[in-house]
């Protein structure tokens, strides 16, 4: 999916062709042929399964059976992924979304389903520098860990005992680089996500980024997406700007277990 700025480019290729506003979708070959306003059923089996082995998943809320946007985010040196959002994390809303990536043949590889634990901002200088790993350490260290102190104020005192059972931690490894490396410097690159099949709402923002992962009880696996956001424009507005973290939580779904019309 060759998008460009989908806030000028649809706009301008619409104005050209004659088409109308009403004519032309900027959601086109999305990966598991979704479109925004698609509904969506997904199996709650894996998700239930998940928790019941200490996952920090969080299941999908009645509303969550609609894509409300998509999104491709282009990573370097050559790695796309999708994200089909079924919250989109506005209103202090947490986000929930599909993230699939596809092989070089184009057929789709891997989907997980993700639901965000918890968005920061970074406060000063120093820390900007450790979420993007321009500090050498931070984002791209070679493990990160989740204390129970952390997210106390998060969780149940029951579901703080199914995460962590008696320990004090949770620890992730990094998903990428060799793990002898102490520091990987994380995947840079940009998201565009649109909020309307016509392409004119939605934003875009840089992105550093880092997979994380830690083994469930039952063995199954969950991922820790750690993502720098730098919003660069807001429905087309480069005036809106701003800067902030993202935890968020994935497991692997199969692919038969979603159902998209």
């Amino acid at each position: 999916m060759a998008w460009k700025d989908v806030f000028s480019y649809v706009r301008a290729v619409a104005a050209n062709k004659g088409v109308t506003k009403g004519e032309t979708r900027a959601d086109d070959d999305v990966p598991l042929g979704a479109r925004i306003g698609s509904v969506v059923q997904v199996q709650m089996s894996p998700i239930i399964r998940a928790q019941a082995n200490g996952s920090l998943i969080a299941m999908p809320a009645a509303a969550d059976t609609r894509i409300l946007a998509v999104s491709q985010i282009r990573l370097q040196p050559d790695t796309e992924l999708y994200r089909l959002y079924l919250d989109k994390g506005d209103d202090a809303a947490d986000e929930k979304f599909l993230q699939v990536f596809c092989g070089d043949d184009g057929k789709v590889a891997e989907v997980l389903y993700c639901t965000q634990l918890a968005r920061v901002i970074p406060e000063t200088a120093d820390d900007q520098d450790a979420y993007t790993g321009v500090a050498g350490y931070g984002l791209g260290d070679a493990g990160y860990t989740l204390w129970r102190e952390q997210l106390a104020d998060m969780l149940g005192a029951q579901e703080l005992t199914t995460v962590f059972g008696e320990s004090d931690r949770l620890d992730y490894t990094r998903d990428a680089g060799g793990r002898e490396a102490q520091f990987v410097n994380p995947f840079k690159g940009r998201e565009t996500r649109i909020d309307d099949a016509q392409g004119q709402h939605g934003l875009r923002q840089e992105m550093y980024f880092m997979p994380y992962v830690r083994q469930l009880a039952d063995g199954g696996r969950e991922y820790l997406l750690i993502t720098t956001e730098i919003v660069e424009s807001v429905d087309g507005d480069a005036g809106k700007r701003g800067i902030h973290v993202d935890f968020v939580i994935g497991i692997p779904m199969e692919q038969e277990r979603i159902v998209i019309q």
